[in-house]
């Protein structure tokens, strides 16, 4: 019996099919763009399950809602090949088979199985954390890889999912020493670069973490559309915390949207970044127009909620009619979706939603109304912190148009404790003490702007 490169057991029936394999579980691990190759490899060996399997997988990823149509025909070659397959590999075809029915607890529960009996087959158990991330049941997350440690110590990537599984659970020393031992192991592991970026957001370390991210940036090659945007977008939060809008506006323009222009991350990726722009009070001039182009497609796109918030979003900020399509689809989710995720819908996304396009075309108390009803389960429609925070974003926005000055306050000085020297915090908090009648307090605000600013 043929082992992949983790150990695992494989029945390839010769050393291509295996190199395919090992060059998948790779580049899927690294985010590198080799992984894509499984699609060619599955073509040239329909009798393969594993390849075929893997293939599927690589099509489910693609978030969109033919992506189970595009998986079918490299399920079906899997099903029909499991004659002679190891019974680890007819577990995955398993999982992917309920993974493409939208039969997640019934994945996730053959995932444990396979991780139980295989714990270095470290694909599903990043499968496993993508799903648990989806549902924003990070502690599942965390679980799932620590089983895993025993058995797969000796690889990086175990230790950078381990990274982010604890900063979704704000235990951020664990994560820290998890990311930096995954990069003690190698250096080019960008999960645990991310997962650290994130231990840095969080804590306010936004000069280090420039230092950090532009100092691995070197390490950024052959990475998928994803991976490579989504490092950039980091590193222009951490530009926009120090008050370099140019800097995080041409991030936006020479990486975060020059890539997979129709690709679920890369769009919401670009929605999020555009809108913290505006936020911090950045021109971003025709942009909205050129993003929403690529969003149009998305009008009836309901397959993640996370997602659809984004793209309804950037739709309604663009003006643009599908924007209300979206809305009603996302209505309907929240009476048709499946029974494991419809109250997400029901109770979370749509008053978001809801909240989202008040804000867009200017009705603020709606939108507060939305977004608070949404904000205390926020998590279940996935998303990592750092995203979910442009929805609290906005929340302040509609507080501060509303002339809801006591309560801006309140998230603002919050928001300064974990940025105390943010330049777009203490610029808003400066113009609302202010108008509290606080010159003191004003004045400290603006001398930190003032200092942020000479620090450029």
């Amino acid at each position: 019996m043929r082992t992949d490169y983790l150990g695992n057991p494989v029945s390839a029936a010769s050393d291509a099919a295996q190199a395919a394999v090992d060059d998948f579980i790779a580049g899927f691990l690294a985010y590198e763009t080799r992984a894509a190759n499984i699609l060619a490899a599955a073509d040239a060996a329909p009798g393969e399950p594993l390849l075929n399997a893997y293939a599927a997988v690589l099509w489910l990823l693609l978030e969109a809602p033919d992506a189970a149509a595009r998986a079918a025909p490299y399920l079906a070659r899997a099903q029909a090949a499991l004659d002679g397959a190891h019974e680890r590999e007819r577990q995955i075809v398993a999982f992917v088979s309920a993974w493409s029915a939208d039969d997640i607890p019934g994945a996730l529960s053959i995932a444990d199985a396979i991780l139980e009996a295989w714990p270095r087959d470290l694909l599903i158990l990043k499968l496993r954390q993508y799903h648990d991330f989806n549902r924003g049941d990070f502690p599942a997350m965390l679980r799932a890889a620590s089983r895993c440690l025993p058995a797969a110590g000796d690889i990086p990537y175990l230790h950078g999912m381990l990274a982010f599984a604890y900063e979704q659970c704000h235990l951020l020393e664990e994560a820290e020493a998890a990311a930096r031992h995954a990069l003690s192991l190698q250096r080019k592991e960008p999960w645990a670069q991310h997962a650290l970026a994130h231990v840095m957001l969080t804590q306010g370390r936004i000069d280090e973490g420039v230092a950090f991210l532009e100092g691995v940036r070197d390490t950024w090659t052959d990475l998928n559309s994803f991976m490579d945007t989504h490092l950039w977008w980091h590193l222009a939060l951490f530009y926009l915390s120090q008050g370099r809008f140019e800097a995080a506006l041409a991030a936006y323009d020479e990486h975060c949207w020059t890539q997979s222009r129709d690709y679920s991350q890369d769009q919401v990726g670009a929605v999020s970044l555009l809108a913290r722009l505006e936020l911090a009070g950045v021109d971003v001039g025709p942009r909205w127009s050129d993003l929403a182009d690529h969003l149009a497609a998305r009008a009836d796109d309901i397959v993640q909620p996370f997602l659809s918030l984004q793209y309804l979003f950037g739709l309604a900020r663009a003006g643009r009619p599908e924007a209300d399509q979206l809305l009603a689809a996302i209505r309907r989710a929240a009476v048709e979706a499946p029974d494991f995720v419809r109250a997400t819908w029901r109770d979370v996304a749509l008053p978001a939603a809801e909240g989202l396009v008040a804000h867009v075309r200017g009705d603020y108390p709606a939108a507060l109304r939305g977004l608070r009803a949404a904000l205390p389960r926020l998590a279940e429609v996935g998303g990592s912190h750092a995203q979910r925070d442009l929805f609290d974003q906005i929340v302040l926005d509609a507080l501060i148009r509303s002339d809801r000055l006591s309560e801006a306050q309140q998230m603002l000085e919050l928001r300064r404790g974990f940025d105390p020297d943010g330049l777009p915090v203490n610029q808003a908090l400066a113009d609302l003490y202010e108008r509290l009648d606080l010159p003191a307090q004003a004045a400290v605000a603006r001398e930190r702007v003032a200092r942020r600013r000479a620090g450029l």
